[in-house]
């Protein structure tokens, strides 16, 4: 079984050159592109490109029909990041370990280079589909509602809407299956797609990012009171600095860690399935264990 270490390390190699030329050569001095290189090519986990990475490879995809997909998630993403830091969302200093972008360019060409990855990732995914391919059509579609107001920007607008205020568990799960889950589910979905999967094997794995999506949260909750900011490569206490309901603000730390135990067993149950399928599913199974324990 590869290590996590292992699995990234492929995984970065697959996307990480192709980031940092997804804008043309000749507007590589422009302003905004250069802000939108800062924040994309800024490291982090690159958690959903590698989920994209491992699950395609699970699924015996092309990996090279693959990567603009991946490529476009990772660019939405970003600019999600990009947008959420600045002071009318989130109002944060620090991200992956750097400036955030509006501190290191100015909120008006932040919000200029979050609107540039975002309508640059639309544009690679009408490119893939160009050859009128509809696994192709159908895994950008996927994409794209993983990314509106169905699904990430859904999550960020109960998030905003909700500060202040108390909510209950039910409208927490919506909210971070939206805002978190909607682009990991995205990650391990999209490939099922391209591999023209049986809906019996698609669900599965819809179950099994849906349980990760929660678990990613979960975690992130739990890190927020008890991380290191220099580990974790971002401001911590901001949770409840802004008055927002998490996980453990909920329902307190030893049971928001039960909750974690819970959707990483939940995982693990949808991995068996696809073990019953045939599929090696040891990579993910990893890839659970690393975001279940991880410590940034």
């Amino acid at each position: 079984m590869a290590t996590v270490k292992e699995i990234m390390a492929s995984s970065s190699e697959w996307i990480e050159s192709s980031l940092a030329e997804v804008f043309p050569q000749n507007l590589s001095e422009d302003i905004t592109v250069k802000a939108s290189l800062y924040s994309l090519t800024a490291g982090g986990k690159r958690i959903r490109p590698c989920l994209m990475f491992v699950t395609a490879s699970m699924l015996d995809c092309d990996l090279d029909e693959v990567l603009p997909f991946a490529k476009a998630l990772e660019m939405i993403h970003t600019y999600s990041l990009i947008h959420d830091d600045m002071p009318a969302m989130d109002n944060d200093d620090l991200r992956r370990g750097k400036p955030t972008c509006h501190k290191a360019f100015g909120e008006g060409i932040a919000l200029l280079a979050g609107d540039n990855l975002l309508n640059r990732a639309y544009e690679i995914l009408f490119d893939a589909c160009l050859s009128g391919d509809m696994r192709k059509i159908r895994a950008s579609a996927q994409i794209a509602m993983k990314a509106g107001i169905g699904g990430m920007i859904g999550g960020q607008s109960i998030d905003l809407d909700s500060e202040g205020k108390e909510i209950d568990l039910d409208t927490l799960y919506e909210l971070q299956e939206k805002k978190t889950g909607a682009l990991l589910s995205a990650a391990c979905v999209t490939p099922c797609f391209l591999a023209g999967v049986t809906p019996e094997v698609q669900s599965i794995v819809q179950d099994f990012a849906d349980h990760l999506g929660l678990v990613f949260q979960i975690k992130d909750d739990i890190l927020d009171v008890m991380a290191d900011p220099e580990v974790l490569g971002k401001s911590v206490g901001k949770d409840e600095r802004d008055g927002k309901a998490t996980f453990v603000t909920l329902l307190g730390m030893n049971e928001a860690q039960n909750k974690l135990d819970e959707e990483t067993t939940g995982c693990l149950n949808s991995l068996r399935k696809l073990e019953s399928f045939g599929y090696d599913t040891s990579d993910l199974e990893t890839i659970v264990k690393f975001l279940s324990e991880r410590t940034y």
